[in-house]
């Protein structure tokens, strides 16, 4: 009957109630906060960080657009883009073949994506005539030496890039490559994209 008349204190059964809510909340912030703060200091520090890649040509990761290469040029579908800062010689003419036959390799995806050719030096006649007459599709820009230079410095060789819709430079090649690489990496980047 004394327990009936006495209730017991709420304070004691409230106070490890609220011990409970308060790991509850310290558990459910780490497990918010926490990945964000372990990717940027993996990021940061370069910890953790794979040292495989699924692409074969150089990342270009800083933003970087194609009018940072000299180029002006409007173009809303993904981009190989051959540059030639001198003239358009075997290894360039290699890369615009190349890049015609990766847009026909892609099949469907064809029209997602465009080929074209920006010169810093006009063409020889022969080459000029063979581009009119083979390659209708190509599309064809001046190039910007002084613009190129200063973001490719010391790269006087033809490359060639892949460029997403928005403009922004993506990967690189040199002539080295194999065009079943750039092939797979172009696919890849489609298969991944929502745009162009």
């Amino acid at each position: 009957m004394g327990a009936a008349m006495n209730p017991p204190n709420m304070s004691d059964t409230q106070a490890p109630q609220r011990r409970r809510g308060r790991w509850q909340l310290i558990l459910i912030l780490l497990m918010v906060i926490g990945p964000m703060v372990l990717a940027t200091g993996m990021y940061k520090l370069q910890f953790w960080v794979p040292e495989g890649r699924s692409y074969h040509g150089q990342m270009i990761g800083n933003g970087q657009s194609r009018a940072d290469l000299g180029v002006q040029a409007d173009e809303e579908r993904w981009q190989m883009l051959v540059t030639a800062p001198q003239d358009c010689s075997v290894d360039c003419q290699q890369l615009v073949y190349l890049a015609r036959q990766i847009q026909v390799g892609l099949g469907r995806d064809a029209s997602r994506a465009s080929h074209a050719l920006a010169t810093a030096q006009p063409l020889n006649a022969d080459y000029e005539a063979k581009l009119s007459r083979e390659y209708p599709q190509l599309r064809r820009y001046p190039l910007d030496l002084s613009t190129y230079s200063k973001t490719v410095p010391g790269k006087p060789a033809p490359q060639l890039w892949i460029i997403d819709p928005h403009g922004n430079l993506v990967l690189r090649y040199d002539a080295t490559l194999k065009g079943k690489d750039l092939l797979n990496d172009l696919r890849h980047l489609l298969k991944l994209s929502n745009i162009g």
